[in-house]
């Protein structure tokens, strides 16, 4: 075939692919004329757009957004609903006895007696135990029988002072003399009571693992106590609560075990730094164990309330994204408007956001594709559930 004849050809096939692509493809008569073609070509290709002169008219042409045929587009919305958050902690933590200690003897020796039971109830101070003590109280007696010889002592040799038959530096002696009897026998007293193993503080006895007759040192467990009048309850808290959490601050625990029964207490300690690994923070409550329902090592659900964060909240399928960020599409008197967004949280059904956004706002949820910040729209429906409320939930 000849140059000119495929060059004919060509030109054919262009042609129609143009006008085809005019009459069809939306925008293409203002293509055309932002490429200089003239006004009365730009008809013959893209007859549609040649109707208005180029004008803006009222289906939005002015931004070259339109429905099918020059109309303005149509979406689909779902009103905007405002969601508090962060305004409840929920954890899990273990409990412990406000006070618990582990009774060991003051010295080593058999056990001549048990006192208490398992279970039972000591007040401070009360018997526990008691070792073999006949070595002690001979120790105390013999004590008592020098302090009496040195006080007689003295008691002679002031009588004699004057006579002048002693010195001033015998009856210094004989007073030292008795000083010293007097630490002994302080000694010896506090070697027989230390032979009595007694409750430090008042509380409950766990399970005695020694028996009379045992031989124990000073490293020996002789028992268990725990004071249950109140329960320390350690729970760890995200990063996010951190500045919510305050010392004194009011908590409700639920203990596992005993589902449906609300303890309540207060914050007791909050810990100096956050673990890295978890990024959380330890806490400690103090929970009110009145009727010693409650046990040390417990699982315990925890609760605390705060005034939360609220943030707009749209439907998943309105979010969009650029070079700047993401942003959604306001609808506002049948005009839409470009609003920048920040994501706080997504959830399946909704995902809040940070932005400009009043609550029942409506946002486009289908037919973005299409929108320019200012063109014109038309509501085709609205999105299920616009009419239900906004829901407060926590985290």
């Amino acid at each position: 075939m000849r140059l000119w004849k495929q060059f004919l050809v060509s030109l054919a096939v262009v042609g129609a692919g143009l006008l085809v692509w005019g009459r069809l493809a939306p925008g293409a008569g203002d293509a055309l004329k932002s490429a200089g073609l003239p006004e009365s070509l730009v008809a013959l290709v893209a007859p549609s757009s040649a109707v208005d002169g180029g004008k803006a008219g009222k289906g939005g042409q002015g931004n070259g957004q339109r429905g099918g045929f020059g109309g303005p587009t149509l979406v689909v919305t779902k009103p905007v609903q405002m969601t508090l958050v962060n305004d409840r902690l929920s954890a899990i933590g273990d409990g412990e006895a406000i006070r618990t200690v582990v009774v060991t003897p003051y010295s080593s020796g058999n056990l001549t007696q048990v006192v208490v039971k398992s279970g039972d109830r000591v007040t401070q101070g009360e018997l526990i135990a008691q070792l073999d003590n006949d070595e002690q109280k001979i120790a105390a007696d013999q004590a008592r029988l020098t302090l009496d010889r040195a006080r007689d002592k003295l008691n002679r040799y002031e009588n004699l002072k004057a006579a002048a038959a002693v010195t001033d530096v015998a009856i210094q002696d004989a007073r030292d003399e008795l000083k010293a009897a007097e630490l002994a026998l302080q000694k010896a007293e506090l070697d027989l009571r230390r032979r009595d193993i007694n409750a430090p503080y008042a509380g409950i006895v766990g399970i005695i693992s020694v028996n009379p007759g045992d031989y124990v040192t000073t490293s020996s467990e002789i028992a268990r106590i725990d004071d249950r009048s109140e329960i320390l309850v350690d729970f760890w808290v995200p990063e996010r609560f951190v500045p919510k959490i305050r010392a004194g601050g009011p908590v409700s625990a639920t203990a596992i075990a005993r589902p449906g029964e609300v303890f309540t207490g207060s914050v007791e300690a909050v810990d100096n730094r956050i673990d890295q690994a978890s990024r959380t923070l330890r806490v400690r409550a103090r929970i009110d164990n009145p009727d010693d329902i409650l046990r040390a090592g417990m699982s315990f659900s925890v609760t605390m309330h705060f005034e939360g964060d609220r943030y707009p909240s749209v439907d998943p399928l309105a979010l969009q994204w650029s070079a700047d960020g993401s942003y959604v599409w306001r609808i506002v008197d049948d005009k839409a408007q470009k609003v920048p967004v920040k994501i706080i949280q997504r959830n399946p059904d909704k995902v809040l956001v940070d932005a400009e956004l009043a609550e029942n706002e409506v946002v486009a949820i289908e037919g973005l594709q299409r929108l320019r910040s200012g063109s014109d729209v038309k509501i085709l429906s609205v999105g299920k559930d616009a009419q239900q409320p906004p829901v407060a939930e926590g985290t």
